[in-house]
């Protein structure tokens, strides 16, 4: 029997609606969602979890989500990124030149742009494993 493997996507959002509502979106599009409320709380989950892709809100208490991104950088730790971010102010635009060709984007968004950001990053093959029962 042919199992495709749920990758794991990581979200960190601090507004606990969206945070719910994008976990629930990537579970329903066969995703292991798993979030998180800071760039504070992800980066002291202790799960060992590898994952395929994070998807980090720009203006986050505390960390923010371009600095999450450097930080997991200088550990060593490249993780594809996506932002996304409600602010369109002159400090957002200003993160987001910093944060460079990761795709940023700007809520509300669509479902489609989201999983057309993770595909950029997923090789949905490279999941298909071989089970046998």
């Amino acid at each position: 029997m042919i199992m495709r493997a749920a990758l794991k996507i990581a979200i960190v959002e601090d507004d606990s609606g969206v945070r719910t509502a994008l976990q629930q979106l990537l579970r329903s599009g066969g995703f292991d969602a798993v979030a998180f409320a800071s760039a504070e709380e992800f980066l002291a989950h202790d799960g060992g979890e590898d994952f395929a892709c994070l998807i980090a809100d720009i203006n986050l208490p505390g960390i923010s989500g371009v600095d999450l991104v450097e930080t997991l950088g200088a550990a060593g730790h490249v993780l594809p990124a996506i932002l996304i971010t409600g602010g369109r102010d002159a400090a957002t635009a200003e993160l987001t030149r910093q944060a460079g060709d990761m795709p940023t984007l700007y809520k509300p968004f669509t479902d489609a742009a989201l999983f057309a950001a993770i595909g950029r990053f997923v090789n949905t093959q490279s999941v298909t494993r071989v089970c046998l029962d």
